[in-house]
């Protein structure tokens, strides 16, 4: 048993969030935490994926740091993915696109309400 620990030449896992060196300045840090964050992406996995400290990305998510930039900047983002999701939708046709286009209304529709967003 400890010889295929010996063996082993893989690297350990990274500590969440710093999987990488962030290049990101601090603006395109909040524009990217932002649209991971309207695509619905755990605060950990942002962190992991972008090499932004976990702390920036939950000060974010929880408004502590710059909430109207980023408020608008995950809203915008929000109905940018809505309106990509109902595009690709009208590959189907008939009562499957209906349903599928419902769907993605009720998504969007309880987004908007669970972060407090007004409908527009």
């Amino acid at each position: 048993m400890s010889d295929s620990s010996q063996n082993d030449t893989r690297t350990p896992s990274p500590p969440f969030g710093y999987s990488r060196v962030c290049t990101l300045d601090s603006d395109q840090q909040l524009v990217a935490v932002a649209k991971f964050h309207a695509h619905q992406i755990r605060p950990n996995r942002i962190a992991y994926r972008l090499g932004v400290d976990i702390a920036v990305v939950e000060a974010l998510i929880a408004g502590e740091l710059e909430p109207k930039r980023f408020a608008d900047a995950v809203a915008s983002n929000r109905k940018q993915r809505y309106r990509d999701r109902m595009r690709d939708s009208t590959e189907r046709r008939g009562t499957g696109r209906y349903e599928l286009q419902q769907q993605i209304e009720k998504d969007f529709q309880h987004e908007l309400a669970i972060n407090g967003s007004p409908t527009s």
